[in-house]
Order: C-alpha cells, then structure tokens, then sequence
C-alpha cells in the first residue's frame, strides 16, 4: 500500500459498537434481501435459464440431422427435475445478487480506509466480475461446443448382432457439470488479480513470477486436469488461458507494483 500521510485521510466519522453493528446488519438485510428476490425471479424463469445453459448441447444434437429433435434429457427419480430447478434459480441468484453482495461489502469497509488505499483496491473489484464474465463465455461459447462434440461422437449406432449407444443425459448431472466449470472457469479467470495484488503488497515480486514461470505452466495444467472433465479439450481450452493471464500478470505487476526506492549516491 502507499505511504500514509497528512495528504491520505480517512473518511469516516466515528462510530460506537452497536453503531457499527446496526450498520452490518442493514448491509446483510440489502444483501439477503436481494438474494431472495434474484431467487424467485429466477426459480419463475428456471426453465429458460435451464435451456440456455443447455442450448451448447443442444445445438450439437440438433446439427446431427434427421431425428436429432427427438433427443431428449431424463431424470430418473421423481423430485429430481424439481430439485435441478432449484439449483438453477439458486445458482442465478448467486450470480445476479453478486453485484449487490459485493457494493454492500464495499460500502461497510471503504470508510475505514485511506484515500490511497481506496485507489488501489478499486481497481481489482471492478476487475473482478469482467474477469469472472470472461472466464463464463470462454467456457460457455468455445470450450462446451467443442467438449459436448467430443464426448457425443463415442455414440455408436445400431449393427447387426449390436445394441445402440446413445446419449441421454440426466437433467441434474448435466447441470451439475455446467455450474461446475463456469465456477471453474471464472474463479481461474481471477488469477491475475490475484498475483498482481500479491505483488502491490510485497508478498511476491514481479522478478519471482518470472523465475516461477515454468512451474507456474506445470502447475496450471494440473489444476486444469483437476478441475475439468477428463478431456483435453476442456483441459487445454482452461491451461492455454491461464499461461496468457500469467504473462499479463507479469506485465500489469511491472506497471503496478511499487518500484524500489533508489539509493542516493554519496
């Protein structure tokens, strides 16, 4: 952080305890509040959320040609669809109170902080959603075209003396993996915050991110082929991002972080 001076105030005005605690739980209660009202908004549109978040793999059956319409996703016991429609309202709740969640949080501590360190941390959190959004599409309009493609071509058609392979997916599994590698993808998408805020306060250095590159880059594909399916497709598609966020890491970090003070010859 910078240095603190006469020039830096704070602004804030002081406050009791109980001030402060009244003042925590009106942020919660805006915090809260929206979140039910995104969930209920969401819960009533589910079935479409539902359908964009399948539409990659339905695209894919439908390009298939003659009868690709007639495909279809299951589900095997009887709450099973209900249940997915709350994990899509709660995850779109999630993602739409975020804004709030986030305004809430800054509004409580940005009082108690100096004017410097306020320039400094904004940055990052308007960073962070668009970061999180990009991360989102990527995965959403490149890697899942490409991943369902590939899992759907083990398909194997009826033969003589065969039985046929087909897909037919479960409602809550397919959805489970979707809002898996969204969350995957954006939170990996954070990385750049994460290591250029690292090196605005010391704890690492933009020389050592340039040391550390080659295990940073072993590193980011074993974190791919931990946190997406088992293709290569998906595991590369998250790795080959990551490498480019790293080198702007590096790149943002000599621009932002604070330069060593030079020493007066004498």
């Amino acid at each position: 952080m910078s240095d603190i001076t006469k020039d830096d105030p704070i602004n804030d005005k002081p406050m009791s305890l109980m001030e402060h605690l009244m003042e925590l739980r009106a942020r919660l209660l805006w915090s809260v509040g929206t979140f039910i009202v995104m969930f209920i908004l969401c819960y009533y549109y589910s079935a479409q959320i539902y359908g964009f978040l399948a539409r990659p793999l339905a695209d894919i059956l439908m390009a298939q040609g003659a009868g690709a319409g007639d495909r279809r996703m299951i589900f095997t016991a009887l709450y099973e669809a209900f249940f997915t429609y709350l994990k899509v309202a709660f995850f779109g709740a999630v993602f739409f109170s975020f804004p709030m969640w986030a305004t809430q949080l800054w509004l409580f501590i940005a009082p108690g902080l100096y004017r410097s360190e306020k320039r400094t941390i904004m940055p990052f959190l308007l960073a962070s959603p668009v970061l999180f959004v990009a991360g989102a599409a990527l995965v959403y309009y490149f890697i899942f075209p490409l991943a369902w493609h590939f899992f759907i071509s083990f398909e194997t058609p009826a033969g003589a003396g065969t039985v046929a392979i087909q897909l037919e997916a479960k409602v809550s599994e397919y959805l489970s993996l979707v809002m898996h590698m969204i969350l995957a993808f954006g939170l990996a998408f954070q990385l750049p915050i994460l290591l250029v805020l690292l090196c605005k306060v010391g704890i690492l250095s933009v020389d050592s991110l340039r040391k550390g590159r080659r295990y940073a880059i072993v590193g980011m594909f074993v974190v791919a082929a931990v946190i997406t399916p088992p293709d290569i497709i998906s595991q590369v598609g998250l790795a080959v991002p990551l490498i480019l966020l790293y080198e702007v890491s590096i790149l943002l970090a000599s621009w932002m972080a604070p330069k060593p003070a030079k020493l007066d010859p004498d």
